[in-house]
């Protein structure tokens, strides 16, 4: 991401790791109905947090109309988006863990990247190219964040599915990492 935003890598390496963002918000928001009515999922689903049809037209402005065309996500985001949508299907705390490090992640480092992202490569303020980053029903994201981990203290699980959830967060961590190993891979700095 360093090279990525210190302008070492181009546009290209940026639309193709919107691209995976793409891939892994569709497993986090593909199955908000069906998690709705969750006691432990359910409450941290909430409308102003939805990306999906930001990171659209993010890849809309950075590869065309077309931008579908041949889309693919890397095996390391495959691997991230299987384990989010099985933690939906199997275990409502797990998908937690993985709302919370995206969507909070987002809403805070996210808008350095933004920042850095509108410099880089002059994209319009909060334009497109870095919608993805503007989280405009969320007029005060420190409330938000505040708010929103408490509740996560509150989850109504046992200290032990509580443990469950934080290792669940190190392993999306683990997984976020192995998808920006494998975009360095694709974009590696010339020498």
């Amino acid at each position: 991401m360093s090279d990525l935003l210190g302008g070492g890598l181009g546009i290209p390496a940026y639309r193709r790791y919107t691209e995976q963002l793409w891939f892994v918000y569709r497993a986090l928001e593909d199955v908000t109905d069906d998690l709705a009515a969750d006691p432990v999922a359910g409450p941290f689903l909430r409308p102003e947090l939805a990306r999906t049809a930001a990171l659209e037209r993010d890849l809309a402005h950075l590869g065309g109309p077309g931008w579908r065309t041949g889309l693919t996500p890397l095996p390391a985001t495959a691997a991230y988006a299987d384990r989010v949508a099985d933690c939906a299907r199997t275990w409502p705390g797990g998908f937690v863990a993985h709302h919370y490090t995206r969507y909070l992640g987002d809403l805070s480092g996210g808008q350095i990247i933004r920042g850095t992202a509108e410099k880089t490569w002059g994209f319009a303020r909060k334009g497109d190219g870095v919608r993805f980053y503007v989280f405009e029903d969320i007029p005060n994201p420190a409330a938000f964040k505040r708010r929103y981990r408490a509740q996560l203290d509150a989850l109504p699980v046992d200290d032990l599915e509580k443990q469950r959830v934080v290792d669940e967060c190190k392993h999306a961590f683990r997984l976020n990492g192995a998808v920006f190993r494998e975009l360095g891979e694709q974009f590696p700095l010339s020498a």
